[in-house]
């Protein structure tokens, strides 16, 4: 004999449902719009979405019927889908970003987010690469990640982490899309050409664009945020520093000396924008022959102990080198494909020295300890 199923367990159940781009259960963002369970066992729930074609709509739907079949006495689940009226959204971006929604969350006083700026002196040295890796073996470790491609000109970052989804508007908020777990935001998204459009910007709308990217997106709660910035220390350098004061920078280089002079100069831009550099990556390092085991220094040696050593030397602190990663082909093709190394081979030499940089980053405390407040001595 049927029994009408308990609306209080539906209703927990429901609690544990997550949206897929807030990642908050759906009943604390104001989505469950009813529920009604007959004798028979048959549950119908009614839900909002909050915006008219939400891309996660199927998900959504396939994660309440789920949730709700399991409780006990319930026979079957129809999902009914309606849209958040301008006022439902409104509260919900109030609930998500509070009553100034155009601030940078990542510079409130006890923001615990770490907070890395990945440069380099010259393109080419797989910053990008190593960027997407370190974001994907971040998430791997169970920590909440966010991505800002903020090389506007150059933006790659979509592509390496299949993170090629549009990103949804709510009420002017920018809910980013996600690959393998990371939250990323790019310039690809604004672009109605797509991928192959350039972007014409001078340098304040460079400004504007990262200055949007930080404050308009929804972060969530982040363990850390990675910049990908573009090479050099032209306008998104600058701004980077101006925007988020307590963003560490981390240099990636190659072992070429050509490459390592250049690098050193991304590095020490620090000095002028009162910035902590968090070390140096090698990238493109040697790796063993693939006949006799003997170790191949393909571009050069020494680039990034040089580098570590010279930025040392201008700030006047300890500039660690984080890692040296070996070269291989593998890293590129990940990239193109839009599977990060670390989880496809995770055992590959490339990935674990990827894995312990992640590691060392992702994990350390935050505090004040070593990091710049950006003060002079007053002149007399």
């Amino acid at each position: 004999m049927s029994m009408q199923p308990n609306l209080e367990a539906i209703h927990a159940a429901l609690a544990t449902v997550q949206d897929p781009e807030i990642h908050r259960p759906i009943t604390e963002l104001g989505m469950v719009k009813a529920v009604e369970a007959d004798n028979s066992g048959a549950v119908k729930v009614a839900i909002f979405l909050t915006v008219s074609g939400c891309p996660m709509k199927d998900t959504i739907t396939e994660r309440v019927t789920l949730a709700v079949s399991a409780v006990a006495g319930v026979s079957s689940v129809s999902v009914e889908l309606d849209v958040m009226s301008d006022e439902q959204r409104a509260a919900l971006k109030t609930l998500l970003r509070g009553a100034d929604a155009r601030e940078i969350i990542f510079n409130k006083p006890g923001s615990t987010t770490r907070v890395y700026a990945i440069a380099s002196g010259k393109g080419g040295v797989g910053k990008s690469s190593v960027t997407a890796n370190l974001a994907a073996a971040m998430v791997d470790m169970g920590l909440s990640v966010g991505l800002v491609d903020a090389d506007v000109y150059g933006h790659s970052i979509p592509r390496m982490l299949d993170a090629l989804d549009a990103p949804t508007m709510v009420e002017g908020m920018i809910m980013p899309p996600t690959g393998y777990g990371v939250r990323v935001i790019s310039m690809l998204a604004f672009k109605p050409g797509g991928v192959t459009q350039p972007v014409a910007f001078r340098g304040p709308m460079l400004h504007r664009a990262l200055e949007q990217f930080l404050a308009d997106v929804w972060w969530g709660d982040l363990d850390v945020l990675l910049l990908d910035l573009p090479p050099g220390t032209g306008d998104i350098a600058i701004s980077t520093a101006q925007l988020l004061p307590g963003a560490e920078l981390v240099v990636v280089t190659t072992p070429q000396m050509a490459a390592a002079d250049v690098a050193v100069r991304a590095g020490t831009l620090a000095e002028q924008t009162h910035q902590k550099v968090a070390g140096v990556i090698e990238n493109m390092s040697s790796f063993p022959c693939p006949h006799c085991g003997e170790p191949i220094d393909l571009f050069g040696m020494g680039g990034g102990q040089l580098v570590a050593q010279q930025i040392s030397k201008v700030l006047g602190t300890d500039v660690p080198m984080l890692g040296q990663i070996p070269f291989d082909v593998a890293l590129r093709e990940g990239g193109d494909d839009g599977r990060p190394l670390v989880l496809s081979h995770p055992d590959a030499p490339a990935s674990i020295a990827l894995r312990a940089i992640a590691e060392r980053l992702g994990m350390r405390p935050r505090g004040l300890a070593g990091m710049s407040l950006g003060i002079t001595p007053a002149k007399h």
